[in-house]
């Protein structure tokens, strides 16, 4: 059992790692953004949702607020 909590450790660390690379890269579109920030949202652990959000609202707040709201409304709501 603690195996796997390590390895779930370390997968959520690697999506959010993930998240870091490829939401940047694909900025460029506003539906894609949206498409890969949900995606992320779904993969990161719970524990790591405040990590990416806090992240996502310090790097593209001011490209896409209603996106990141929305986004993460929709996790909170799950």
């Amino acid at each position: 059992m603690v195996k796997f909590r390590e390895q779930l450790e370390k997968y959520t660390e690697t999506m959010l790692e993930y998240a870091r690379v490829i939401l940047p890269k694909v900025s460029f579109s506003r539906e894609l953004f949206r498409k890969e920030l949900v995606k992320c949202i779904n993969w990161v652990g719970d524990s790591e949702v405040n990590s990416l959000k806090e992240w996502c609202f310090e790097n593209f707040k001011e490209m896409y607020p209603d996106i990141l709201t929305e986004a993460f409304e929709m996790k909170a709501a799950v």
